[in-house]
């Protein structure tokens, strides 16, 4: 660290999230200290993060701390951490799938790896989930070349196309790819009975039929907040979350998940591909896409699709009664190499591969990346 009070971080835009990219050694090695530097540098807790970095969303309020990896089957260590806008907590338990789109990128800008015209391949291994992701990163003259004409639904404009391999995904939080050993699951909250999947693929999340929740399930996270119903419907769901987390055995009471493990299972609500109108005005045709989906994120209905949930969407969709492969399977006939997801601002796809005993071996997305920012952020 060149400063106490000064850390030399970038700004990156990875997918349709945004993160703080720091380097491992120029931070505390003390976790606690390291997440005080951090949430002062966001701006946390506070809803508008008005004093720091953060946009005052989940989805901009993340961080990202990279290393050169030790690991033989790996160029670079990725150490995720989802920051609370209003409480100071930081989740380093998961992986965000769009922030590593920029891991490769940042690595090869910094110099952590050898960049290679005209695709450098950065095997990324991260830390909290046990896991590996190859990026497919496009080089021009040494760096990331971020001009392309490839786009991603919830980012204006385009940019180069970044492949992200997940290899291996099932199990990365619970070493379970069903940490109950269930396809299906019944939750009673209020003396109602919901149907949920908990699935743990990339990362753990739960699903839920629209329908159980009185949705219709094409909502847009505003229209979703102007409901009536919405903060009854809000205390169903996050009642099913503390319900995972306690399967999950991050807590011992399920009560206490939503102050001590906000940041996972995630949690979100399905139906079939019905068509709807998107966040940006067009309309998404259910001739288009396989499922309609919307998920939240500590508490909040999220703009677009997480990555990581695309990549457990995918895995759900392939194992036999899950909620997500009922919905799929009403008209698909699986296995299911491509699966196209209705989010609030579009469309994403993730394509398996699968081995020889039909296990999935990996899920890949297309994302974009975009280096926004460089220099040092005080923290004093």
């Amino acid at each position: 660290m060149a400063h106490p009070n000064k850390i030399y971080c970038v700004v990156m835009r990875g997918g349709t999230s945004k993160a703080l990219f720091f380097k491992e050694n120029d931070l505390p090695k003390d976790r606690a200290e390291r997440n005080q530097v951090i949430l002062r540098a966001m701006g946390s807790p506070d809803r508008r993060q008005i004093d720091g970095l953060g946009g005052s969303k989940s989805s901009t309020s993340k961080t990202a701390v990279i290393s050169v990896s030790h690991r033989e089957d790996s160029d670079i260590d990725y150490d995720f951490g989802q920051v609370s806008v209003d409480m100071p907590i930081i989740g380093w338990d998961n992986c965000c799938g769009n922030i590593s789109s920029a891991v490769g990128p940042y690595a090869i800008d910094e110099g952590l790896v050898n960049a290679v015209e005209p695709v450098t391949t950065v095997r990324i291994y991260n830390i909290d989930t046990d896991k590996r992701i190859i990026a497919h990163v496009p080089v021009k003259d040494g760096k990331t070349l971020y001009k392309g004409d490839y786009s991603i639904d919830g980012v204006p404009g385009t940019a180069s196309r970044i492949d992200l391999d997940f290899i291996r995904p099932q199990g990365a939080v619970s070493g379970k790819v069903l940490p109950t050993g269930n396809v299906v699951d019944e939750v009673v909250v209020d003396g109602k009975v919901y149907h949920a999947s908990l699935v743990d693929a990339a990362n753990p999340f739960i699903f839920v039929r629209a329908s159980e929740l009185g949705l219709k399930g094409t909502e847009l996270p505003w229209e979703y907040e102007a409901l009536p119903d919405a903060p009854r419907i809000n205390k169903i769901v996050e009642a099913i979350r503390c319900w995972g987390a306690f399967q999950l055995g991050f807590v011992d009471v399920p009560e206490k998940a939503t102050k001590e493990r906000p940041v996972l299972p995630k949690i979100g609500f399905y139906t079939g591909p019905v068509g709807y109108t998107d966040g940006a005005g067009r309309e998404q045709r259910p001739d288009t896409y396989d499922i309609t989906g919307r998920l939240f994120s500590m508490g909040k209905l999220i703009d677009a699709y997480m990555g990581t949930g695309t990549v457990c969407t995918m895995v759900a969709a392939n194992i036999e009664g899950t909620i997500i492969n009922q919905i799929v399977s009403e008209h698909r006939q699986a296995p299911f190499h491509e699966l196209k997801i209705g989010h609030p601002f579009g469309i994403i796809d993730v394509k398996a591969s699968f081995d020889e005993n039909g296990e999935l071996e990996s899920a890949t997305l297309g994302r974009t990346a975009r280096r926004i920012m460089e220099g040092y952020v005080n923290v004093d």
